[in-house]
């Protein structure tokens, strides 16, 4: 998806974990080893963005991990708020907001979106340090902390 804004984007990221394994894909345009996510569209919330982002890029119907606050009402609908936020560069003049989410499969079939992916890997902790390219720091501690307080 092209950048919805000129500075700066919303953006979701999936720590999707199955059996003390995180699920990452090997991005085609940026040649790096990330959590499946994409673009929050300007027609949804992030919950909603994080469910399409995960059937888009994984073939999963997901569940989202996290307390939804007992707070919905007339005109408010309380969200699971992400476990991690940042800020990250995408250029020189662009910049992401990222907000991780912990999430299981709920159903569906691991399945490569092609297009976007070189490859789908379900990794151990350890598997982390094997992976070519190497992931940068900040997505390994995302990824190590997902599976540390994720139970199998």
């Amino acid at each position: 998806m092209p950048h919805l804004h000129e500075k700066i984007d919303f953006t979701v990221a999936l720590l999707i974990v199955r059996e003390h394994r995180v699920l990452l894909v090997h991005h085609r345009g940026l040649d790096k080893w990330l959590p499946p996510g994409g673009h929050i569209e300007l027609d949804e919330d992030p919950e909603q963005a994080a469910l399409r982002e995960g059937f888009e890029e994984t073939g999963f119907e997901i569940e989202l991990l996290g307390d939804r606050p007992p707070t919905s009402g007339d005109g408010t609908r309380a969200l699971i708020a992400p476990r991690f936020l940042d800020l990250h560069r995408i250029s020189a003049t662009h910049d992401h907001i990222g907000m991780m989410y912990y999430a299981r499969p709920r159903a569906g079939a691991l399945a490569l979106a092609a297009a976007e992916h070189h490859d789908l890997r379900w990794c151990t902790a350890a598997e982390l340090d094997t992976l070519q390219p190497p992931m940068s720091a900040a997505v390994k501690w995302y990824c190590l902390q997902a599976l540390a307080e994720i139970p199998g």
